[in-house]
């Protein structure tokens, strides 16, 4: 399980505004994309829109989708178009890695959120950001990173909550002003050697199951029985034996074998909804008495075996079971194996090169009230519908945003 989960008593990191380290990380990021995730080229559609917001010195946040790790590097990159830098809403797991990420990602002009609760330090900073149009901000209104391209996950009603609040404060400004939001689609395409890479990477894992090496299968067929097989362990060890049927039934099966019986200890409200919000419900329980350290070693081992069971749930959750159907695309396919290798070994590998291609939405201009369209907010509705354009996504079924108006973003 990677370091995700902190269990210490949560400090704000509080926003950096000095001007000369976001310009050298500007400076350096092409060669730390290429280095460090394989990310070669750029594209940029409509920075026209970002930029007329800028001259109009509108307060302005950036509302990405959240699906590779190098997403916020990328959205630097945009700065550096633009000539403007950014200020980013990062989770706080990723200033507890080492002092030195802490120190360049703050410098950079990152500062904290915290996943597991109410944050009404970040809040403030980012309206204040907005409301005072000092920066473009980015979050992620997703809220996690969700590692599928092709799948845009339920927004977080907190990006809202901040945009409107900002708006409201704005328009009382003298004089007055406005606040708006730019949806920004990323998308990865791949431009290596496709058989090479993924056949390289499937060997290495198909040696840790100890198999030999299935390189007469075709990559899809590979990668479909590699899933199998780890599905399999994982239902032995939570299920007592192997499920039968497709994929497709097997993960929510999981799933749901895994939260439940944590659900009916700590969660009072249903058993049901979005995966990570049923996550992050568990989480914000179970993790105040780790804080606490008033816990027997016991009952903490005992705790963290459940975050750990957690944390399965949500990695099973970023399988979609029907990502892989049909004939899906070379980057599907890779995503995949990423996936895979990632939560065999809690690394990272750089398998480009990629190319990057960032599409800017066109302004949304927040009204500081909302208006009451059924039980989603009008303004993630839009948010959304433009991220799905720009993506090629069909339109989402009408689900509930992932959580109320607590915030929850990764950098």
């Amino acid at each position: 399980m990677q370091k995700i989960i902190i269990d210490q008593p949560y400090v704000p990191v509080p926003v950096h505004r000095g001007k000369f380290w976001p310009e050298v990380f500007g400076f350096v990021l092409p060669w730390f994309l290429r280095r460090s995730y394989g990310v070669t080229r750029f594209k940029y559609e409509h920075a026209e829109r970002l930029e007329a917001s800028l001259r109009a010195g509108h307060g302005i946040l950036l509302a990405p989708n959240h699906c590779r790790d190098e997403d916020s590097f990328v959205m630097g990159m945009l700065s550096n178009v633009v000539r403007q830098r950014f200020y980013f809403m990062g989770s706080w797991h990723v200033f507890k890695q080492n002092p030195a990420t802490a120190f360049l990602l703050n410098r950079a002009g990152v500062y904290s959120v915290n996943r597991e609760g109410p944050d009404r330090a970040s809040v403030k900073t980012s309206v204040e950001i907005l409301e005072a149009a000092e920066r473009p901000l980015v979050i992620f209104p997703e809220g996690y990173l969700a590692r599928t391209n092709d799948r845009l996950n339920a927004l977080m009603e907190g990006t809202a909550l901040i945009a409107r609040t900002a708006a409201k404060r704005r328009a009382q400004r003298s004089p007055a002003g406005l606040v708006v939001v730019h949806p920004i689609a990323l998308r990865y395409h791949f431009e290596g050697d496709f058989e090479a890479t993924v056949g390289a990477m499937l060997e290495d894992i198909e040696k840790r199951l100890t198999w030999r090496p299935n390189s007469s299968l075709p990559a899809l067929d590979r990668v479909i029985k590699v899933a199998s097989a780890l599905l399999t362990l994982k239902e032995i060890e939570h299920l007592g034996g192997a499920r039968p049927g497709p994929l497709p039934e097997r993960i929510p099966h999981l799933i749901n074998a895994i939260l439940t019986p944590l659900e009916n200890e700590w969660a009072e409200s249903a058993h049901d909804g979005v995966v990570q919000a049923r996550v992050r419900r568990l989480r914000i329980a179970i993790l105040p008495g780790l804080v606490s350290g008033n816990l027997a070693d016991s009952e903490r081992q005992r705790r963290w075996r459940q975050l750990a069971d957690i944390y399965l749930a949500q990695q099973i959750d970023n399988y979609p079971p029907d990502y892989l159907a049909g004939q899906p695309s070379k980057e599907r396919i890779l995503e995949t194996i990423e996936r895979l290798e990632e939560d065999l070994t809690d690394k990272i590998r750089p398998h480009g090169p990629f190319t990057a291609t960032l599409t800017i939405g066109e302004a949304i201009t927040v009204n500081p009230r909302r208006e009451h369209h059924g039980t989603q907010d009008p303004l993630l509705q839009e948010i959304e519908r433009q991220l799905r354009s720009m993506l090629g996504l069909s339109p989402a079924a009408q689900l509930p945003a992932a959580t109320p108006a607590a915030i929850s973003a990764t950098a």
